[in-house]
């Protein structure tokens, strides 16, 4: 994470845009340069990826990797409101990077529409990497790559009305110990369309609270219910004969 001791202070428009953060004794001016320092990688622009990628770069996230193959569909747009109904048949990334440089200009925006792959080893220049995706493969992959590079990253799923959000960090249990394999059980065909952004908003704010060195979700596992509201936590532990990260 960014070393405060060598971070530039902040300029006049960065005190201004980020007032509200820098009111807050959890952040403070020491907590806002650490986030204009930090990399992070948000990997699927979807129902998740929205919101989040949104928040990080509101908050003033220094570099923000964007990680997504898809276009956008029309079917997207009730619950993906990072892209709107003129980009439908547009790259992800590309609607994406577009709208976020309009809100925040000083974020350095880096898009990778190739995705995420085994052979992605550019995920070692970020700092903490966001799952956003919606697939057990892709969520094993971004695991088994953040685990070799020792990178923390923010796991959500949402399936109807319900989701889950925890955090891994290199000494904590991995996602394979949350799920040691594929759950062959049909998802919804629907999803309401604000539970990814209450979810996706979770994330962000776990997001910045590993960039700030504030304690996490990690070995805890936050389940809602949206149509009820209902929260709780579900404990996690290393499983110990977990393939990816017991010793």
């Amino acid at each position: 994470m960014p070393d405060l001791e060598h971070l530039p202070g902040l300029t006049a428009a960065q005190t201004a845009r980020y007032a509200p953060h820098l009111a807050l004794a959890q952040l403070g001016d020491d907590g806002q340069r650490q986030i204009l320092a930090s990399r992070v990688l948000v990997v699927g622009l979807g129902g998740l990826g929205s919101p989040v990628a949104l928040y990080l770069a509101a908050a003033g996230v220094g570099t923000l990797g964007l990680a997504d193959t898809d276009v956008v569909s029309v079917s997207n747009l009730q619950r993906q409101v990072v892209h709107s109904t003129a980009d439908a048949g547009r790259p992800k990334v590309d609607c994406a990077a577009e709208r976020l440089a309009a809100l925040n200009p000083g974020v350095h925006l880096v898009r990778h529409p190739t995705g995420v792959t085994g052979e992605a080893t550019w995920i070692a220049d970020y700092d903490v990497v966001v799952d956003c995706t919606d697939s057990f493969e892709a969520r094993y992959l971004v695991n088994d790559l953040c685990t070799a590079e020792r990178i923390s990253w923010v796991h959500a799923a949402v399936d109807a009305v319900a989701g889950q959000v925890t955090v891994f960090t290199p000494d904590g249990p991995c996602y394979r110990c949350l799920q040691p394999s594929p759950v062959d059980i049909p998802s919804s065909p629907g999803v309401l369309g604000p539970l990814p952004g209450i979810v996706g908003a979770i994330q962000a704010a776990e997001t910045l609270k590993l960039v700030v060195g504030a304690p996490t979700l990690t070995g805890r596992v936050l389940v809602l219910d949206a149509w009820t509201m209902t929260f709780d936590t579900i404990p996690l532990t290393k499983h110990p004969t977990c393939p990816t990260c017991s010793t």
